[in-house]
């Protein structure tokens, strides 16, 4: 269940979705959604999360799958920590995958814990400074 804390680190704020599981890419907006964020995507390709990230609206945290269509997410993590936007990973893999440079980064275990990843993204929005 989320809690007004967590609701109000969320409401208004955009998180940007990576994920290529459909239902869990809906089911991830729908519930930022219920708690009063907009969502960017969901995509499950790497060039639409490019277009999305180069398109010049804000972002304010990213829920990240590390593998996307056999792809690795990380350019799309390097260029959001370079942007001081907080993010999480989620993954079916052990953290190990993530190499040294993103071993600071939350990760999630699919399957994910909605509520546990709500609670986490407002933990982390509430931890960043606003940009």
């Amino acid at each position: 269940m989320a809690t007004s804390h967590q609701r109000a680190e969320l409401k208004g704020r955009r998180i940007f979705v990576v994920e290529d599981e459909y239902f869990l890419a809906d089911d991830i907006g729908k519930t930022f959604r219920a708690l009063g964020a907009e969502i960017a995507g969901p995509v499950g390709h790497l060039e639409d999360a490019l277009k999305i990230l180069h398109d010049g609206s804000v972002l304010d945290a990213a829920v990240l799958d590390v593998n996307i269509r056999s792809e690795m997410i990380f350019p799309i993590a390097r260029e959001l920590r370079a942007r001081n936007v907080p993010f999480l990973f989620t993954t079916g893999y052990d953290k190990i995958t993530l190499g040294p440079e993103f071993q600071d980064v939350p990760l999630l275990e699919k399957p994910i814990d909605l509520a546990a990843m709500a609670r986490k993204l407002a933990g982390l929005i509430a931890a960043h400074p606003v940009q």
